[in-house]
């Protein structure tokens, strides 16, 4: 019985002629509209068959080298003195992306605008290096999530990182008219469970008030302060004296935007009938305090630092009112305590500094002050 031969490697035989036959590498299947490669050797002949395949395949797989080097990244990109040398890019490297956001948006920004915009690049730089705007893509973007993750950085300030970069990318498209998409955009970010801020009960409120009388301070004058105003921690810190109208008919702190301290949006800015343990720290403030900033531990001329009142206050606030209690669920408590009076919707948006919630709310002047004192006059 006669054998049969053997097809050489990546070759078989069809009606007496062989063809040659090869698999696309994973990796390379976006290159072809088939995921195997067939082509007639036009031999019958085994010798030239395994010539021919052999030297088909070397062609190949040197073509194959070549589109992977070409889309590999540059190594140590971000070490080049010139990096737009290894792109064929004449759209801005990243930190010229910056650089004009920073120097066209920044002076109308708050002092800390352009170290958070240059920190949240730098993470980026350092992760993929420092590119034209068009030589990122949607994988580097994962890539960056990854590298942020890895760090230990949750999905919250994963959100804050990407947010601020998307916003250089967008900016510098629309100013200069740039013909790239942002591959920053549309990231996806895994979710995380966000514990609810519970606000304080009254009893705990109370409580706080009276240990604030007791030690009598600048950090419990901040706490009393917030506790009978709802004002949010920065709002707070970053009051001057001249805010505080205690010689009005009706007591109260007007809260408005100053260069150290911008407030969170357009509703924010507001006046507030100054009650009950409020209306005992802004006369505290007032017989005690020197300085033209009520707090001028944490607030200066070129400096707000509520992150620094934040972790002090949180810490003995905790002692107090347990240890889920933070400084910020007074101002939750505030809205629950207006509600509790059956105050109107609209007034309580009105003192809390929170966003309208119909077309309707903003029309008008709000309640004027004597009406928000009676409102307030009747907090639990």
């Amino acid at each position: 019985m006669q054998l049969t031969k053997k097809c050489p490697k990546y070759t078989y035989r069809k009606d007496g002629v062989y063809y040659f036959s090869k698999a696309v590498r994973k990796d390379l299947l976006d290159l072809y509209c088939k995921p195997r490669i067939v082509k007639c050797l036009g031999t019958r002949s085994p010798q030239s068959a395994q010539f021919v395949s052999k030297a088909m395949l070397a062609k190949l797989e040197d073509y194959w080298l070549g589109v992977r080097l070409k889309r590999m990244e540059v190594p140590a990109a971000e070490l080049l003195v010139h990096a737009r040398s290894a792109y064929s890019s004449e759209l801005p490297l990243m930190s010229d992306a910056l650089d004009a956001y920073v120097q066209i948006k920044g002076p109308d920004k708050s002092k800390l605008f352009a170290p958070h915009a240059k920190r949240n690049v730098s993470y980026l730089i350092e992760c993929l290096g420092d590119r034209p705007l068009d030589c990122y893509n949607g994988h580097d973007a994962g890539k960056f999530r990854d590298w942020l993750a890895d760090k230990g950085l949750g999905r919250s300030s994963q959100q804050r990182i990407f947010s601020v970069v998307k916003a250089i990318v967008n900016f510098n498209i629309r100013e200069f008219g740039l013909n790239c998409r942002n591959a920053f955009s549309g990231v996806y970010l895994p979710s995380e469970t966000i514990k609810k801020r519970q606000p304080i009960s009254l009893t705990r409120i109370r409580k706080l008030q009276e240990e604030c009388v007791k030690l009598d301070d600048d950090i419990r004058w901040l706490v009393a302060l917030i506790s009978d105003t709802g004002m949010r921690l920065s709002e707070a810190v970053g009051l001057r004296q001249q805010d505080l109208k205690l010689d009005h008919d009706v007591p109260h702190v007007a809260l408005v935007p100053h260069a150290t301290r911008r407030l969170k949006t357009d509703s924010s800015e507001r006046l507030i009938p100054l009650v009950g343990a409020s209306l005992w720290a802004a006369n505290r403030i007032h017989e005690s305090t020197n300085s033209e900033y009520c707090f001028p531990r944490y607030c200066s001329d070129s400096v707000c630092n509520s992150n620094s009142a934040s972790a002090a206050i949180n810490k003995w606030i905790k002692t107090i009112a347990g240890p889920d209690a933070v400084i910020h669920g007074l101002r939750h408590s505030f809205r629950d305590r207006l509600r509790a009076v059956e105050a109107p919707v609209d007034l309580i948006d009105q003192l809390g500094g929170w966003s309208l919630q119909s077309v309707g709310q903003g029309y008008g002047d709000g309640y004027p002050l004597r009406n928000l004192q009676l409102w307030m006059g009747k907090l639990d």
